[in-house]
């Protein structure tokens, strides 16, 4: 009898909101509907399929039983609908019943809300599957790119719930410049990427800090190329 009785009261809510009928400047317009193009025949079969889905959504019990704001939009669906296809008949086009019609269908025929979690219910399980994450650069930098930090400061986080006590920092280059100057360039990057780490709470003395230059490629190029996969950082963790 309460759901009822709420239910009808929304509904009446809804309603007023949209007439007017809670004063000057309440009142809420629907957008604009395609269906104002549309010839009188074509009209009047749109009108029809939006009454038949609304009729048979406020006959639904659990549509009316749902939590959410689908029912109310049913019935005012229902209501405006039949409003338009009223005016159709007299062979007067209504531009707010038939905006109001295909604005309620429209809403009726939305996904759902997702649910809200219980007070109280446990959050996700942490996965701590031991990472191999890469951290990428520009051409002929050392400092990791923004979104490069923002993992980093995302593992670090994640690290101390997990237990994660050992790391492995190797630095590589693509294949552009010299072997020499990139064997120099690799080991700054993952160096300077152990630096973010250890501002992040992980021990330097954790850490296995290494640069293999134009080694390892994860693209496979020739002599040259400024292959942007291949200017990386990559870390691994474990337990022990």
């Amino acid at each position: 009898m309460h759901d009822a009785l709420g239910k009808a009261a929304a509904v009446g809510l809804v309603t007023a909101m949209l007439t007017g009928g809670l004063g000057a400047g309440t009142a809420l317009a629907a957008p604009a509907s395609p269906l104002l193009q549309l010839g009188k025949p074509e009209l009047k079969d749109a009108l029809g399929s939006r009454y038949d889905t609304a009729v048979k959504a406020v006959a639904d019990p659990a549509m009316r039983a749902a939590q959410d704001s689908r029912w109310t939009y049913a019935v005012e669906a229902k209501n405006q609908c039949g409003i338009a296809i009223g005016f159709l008949k007299s062979g007067t086009k209504d531009a707010d019943s038939i905006n109001k019609c295909d604005d309620f269908v429209a809403r009726l025929s939305a996904p759902p809300p997702p649910p809200v979690p219980a007070a109280g219910s446990a959050p996700p399980a942490l996965d701590c599957t031991a990472p191999a994450v890469s951290i990428f650069f520009d051409w002929n930098m050392d400092m990791p790119l923004p979104e490069g930090a923002n993992t980093i400061s995302t593992l670090t986080q994640t690290a101390t719930q997990c237990g994660w006590k050992r790391f492995g920092v190797t630095g590589y280059t693509d294949t552009s410049g010299g072997t020499r100057y990139n064997d120099g360039l690799s080991m700054r990057r993952a160096r300077n990427v152990a630096g973010l780490m250890s501002q992040g709470g992980i021990p330097m003395e954790a850490m296995t800090v290494t640069g293999l230059g134009e080694t390892q490629l994860k693209i496979e190029t020739a002599d040259g190329v400024r292959e942007p996969m291949n200017r990386r950082v990559e870390i691994t963790a474990s337990a022990n």
